[in-house]
């Protein structure tokens, strides 16, 4: 490697840190990271006169940021472990060790992938441990006798957390006590009998709350996290520590950073009573040479897939900690340690069956049915059998040339989801998304600058409870008491499956006061109500309920100055919705693909029957006679401006439009008229001028 090279790889590694640290945002996998690290360290290795404090070898994490907490320096340096990636470099250091120490006993643990985080304890005495009556309330695992008398009468104290801090870039970091109270496995108080006590641990996100959040995000219409590891992080630096708690978080312990010495000096046995005093310890095993750490390491990698969290690796540690430097790793990493990383299991999978899904939000997903190639039966990767991989959208699927017959190449490096790893055979076909939903079969459409392709029915059964939810609320028909739970309670009673049957519920009274599903009689009856007056809400509340794609509350307004009624609105061409201002193209389209749908006209008919209001109220009129003339005002008026102009015009019945068409019946050109002029002039359309106007009026 040429010194130029090397400078760009430093560069290029340094991106991907701050990527991965910092912004919690990584573009590449810990895979590619780590071959990306070994090619650089093999180059310091070979020219270690490169070597400089900016190299990313001689870093730690990233940069402490100022979010939930402020910067705060470590009392022990919460540095990194060093990495080896072959069994050959296991087995190396550890022979290393026992050439020095032959009675060594090692720990191996999993190595969790998540963020670092280190608790400070301090003594406290119980009288004031007693009067604190919020540690109750967050510190639900806790011992509950540490204000109590010890076997010789006297009154023990407990340890009570100060601070936690994040890992930063492994000298400073910042305080982020608040959200850590809001981690159920964080324990305020500790009934252990010292002075001070310095815990370091790892804190996680469940696949669970992960799946649960980017469910959440996905109904939301947001961008869903990318792993597990980025949201714990962002999660843990949030500013309010409700947030912290909403989503959920854990942490296990793996180290004793600094406390009794006694209490330190042999690691398993302090990790063993910290479990004993209600503390979650990390997964470990207890090993006194090499083929017992190759056992614990092989134990360990087998759990990938079955833990309900990511592993990246397994670390292996001296127990006994005085041991520990006198094998140093430089100034990056601690001492007595190393981490071995699991390489990604890859194997070659043949493509059976492509199925789509249609999400909460419309959003059409797909996910390939797999087998092993070789075998036939189901692939076997990280402990686990794999049958689904997914396969994300079309553009996707075409890059990849995914098809039914295709064989591929799969694997999984410690996350739970299995991933494609390039095509080996392409199958004779690649795969083509459906033009109608698969689970309502009206047509799907793809957005704009975007691979996603959506069903636009709202009526759909796949997302109705959310289109529902979204109709009944305060930006749209406001139905108060309407909410989420309630609709999901309803569609799955089957009382509702389009928004025309809320106005229908009444008919099921007796029936839903029976089943208690609103509730008893007085809940029944002021849902009812509710209903009943949110058929007065008016078309722009309706239009905005409707859930039309770009077709927002104030969207839904401005369209609405320019159609008198729904009724006007549903019939209206593709030019004409283009004549109103600040409608695009796209938004113009989904309007009209929206009122072309059936199954939609069917539901604006079937809440017009039931009385609900499609017509703009008209402000008092004048006169009508510009009624049912449409009118465009352009350029400079001498004697009023254009809000008094358009104004003039709506009061005597007419309506006015920004865009001239083929439907406009009069444009009043001021001075500098410009192109609408000139487009006036080419369809015919009459001009006149302001005199003209107001001789109209007259």
């Amino acid at each position: 490697m040429t010194r130029q090279e090397y400078d760009r790889l430093k560069g290029t590694i340094s991106y991907h840190m701050d990527k991965y640290y910092n912004q919690d945002a990584p573009e590449i996998s810990d895979h590619e990271y780590d071959l990306l690290m070994r090619q650089l360290k093999t180059a310091e290795a070979e020219h270690p006169e490169w070597v400089d404090a900016d190299s990313p070898t001689q870093k730690v994490g990233g940069t402490a940021k100022r979010e939930a907490g402020v910067k705060v320096e470590h009392d022990v340096p919460m540095l990194s472990i060093e990495d080896v990636f072959t069994k050959e470099e296991v087995a190396a250091w550890v022979r290393k060790v026992q050439e020095l120490h032959p009675d060594a006993v090692f720990s191996v643990e999993a190595k969790i992938d998540g963020l670092s985080m280190s608790l400070r304890y301090r003594a406290e005495k119980p009288d004031a441990a007693a009067n604190d009556s919020s540690a109750s309330d967050t510190d639900s695992g806790n011992a509950s006798d540490a204000d109590t008398p010890d076997a010789s009468g006297r009154n023990r104290s407990c340890l009570r957390l100060y601070m936690a801090e994040t890992r930063g870039d492994g000298h400073i970091g910042e305080d982020v006590l608040a959200n850590s109270l809001a981690i159920p496995d964080v324990k305020q108080r500790l009934d252990l009998p010292f002075d001070r006590l310095e815990l370091r641990g790892e804190v996680y996100m469940t696949h669970e709350a992960f799946d649960r959040f980017n469910e959440t995000q996905e109904e939301l219409g947001k961008k869903p996290a990318a792993n597990p590891r980025n949201l714990a992080a962002g999660t843990l630096r949030q500013l309010d520590p409700s947030i912290t708690k909403s989503r959920g978080l854990n942490m296990f312990i793996f180290n004793v950073q600094s406390g009794p010495e006694e209490f330190m000096a042999h690691h398993l046995d302090a990790l063993d009573a910290l479990e004993a005093a209600g503390v979650p310890v990390v997964v470990r095993r207890r090993c006194t040479g090499l083929e017992e750490v190759f056992s614990a390491i092989d134990e360990i990698g087998d759990l990938r897939g079955s833990l309900p969290y990511d592993l990246d690796g397994a670390v292996v540690k001296l127990d006994y900690t005085p041991w520990r430097k006198d094998f140093p790793s430089g100034t990056k990493y601690t001492s007595g340690h190393i981490a071995y990383k699991y390489p990604p299991e890859e194997k070659d999978a043949y493509l059976e069956d492509v199925v789509v899904d249609v999400g909460r939000t419309g959003k059409l997903s797909f996910v390939g049915r797999v087998r092993d190639n070789e075998t036939g039966k189901p692939l076997r990767l990280c402990g686990t059998n794999v049958s689904n991989v997914t396969l994300h959208n079309q553009d996707y699927i075409n890059s990849m040339q995914i098809g039914i017959g295709g064989i591929y190449k799969i694997y999984k490096s410690g996350e739970i989801i299995p991933r494609l790893n390039g095509c080996v055979r392409p199958p004779a076909a690649v795969y083509k998304a459906p033009e109608f939903c698969p689970v309502c079969g009206d047509p799907v459409v793809r957005e704009e600058d975007t691979a996603d392709i959506r069903c636009v029915n709202p009526s759909c059964p796949a997302q109705v409870t959310r289109t529902i939810a979204y109709f009944t609320s305060r930006d749209a028909m406001n139905i108060m008491g309407l909410g989420g739970t309630l609709v999901d309670a309803l569609v799955k009673g089957g009382y509702l499956r389009s928004y025309s049957d809320i106005y229908r519920l009444k008919e099921h009274r007796d029936e839903l006061i029976e089943k208690g599903i609103i509730g008893k009689v007085k809940n029944t009856d002021k849902l009812l109500a509710e209903i009943e007056k949110s058929k007065e809400a008016g078309p722009v509340r309706l239009l905005t309920g409707l859930a039309i794609r770009n077709v927002g509350r104030q969207t839904a307004r401005t369209v609405l100055r320019y159609f008198s009624s729904i009724d006007e609105l549903m019939t209206a061409d593709i030019e004409s919705l283009l004549a109103v201002p600040d409608i695009g193209g796209t938004t113009a389209q989904s309007i009209y693909d929206f009122f072309r749908n059936s199954h939609n006209v069917q539901m604006i008919r079937e809440m017009e029957e039931a009385g609900v209001v499609m017509s703009v109220k008209s402000e008092e009129a004048v006169s009508q006679k510009l009624s049912g003339m449409t009118i465009v005002i352009t350029g400079t008026f001498s004697g009023m401006g254009r809000k008094e102009a358009e104004e003039l015009v709506t009061q005597n019945g007419g309506k006015v439009t920004g865009s001239v068409s083929k439907k406009t019946s009069l444009l009043v050109a001021g001075e500098a008229a410009g192109s609408k002029l000139a487009k006036a002039q080419s369809l015919g359309i009459k001009v006149i001028s302001e005199a003209e106007l107001l001789d109209m009026l007259r």
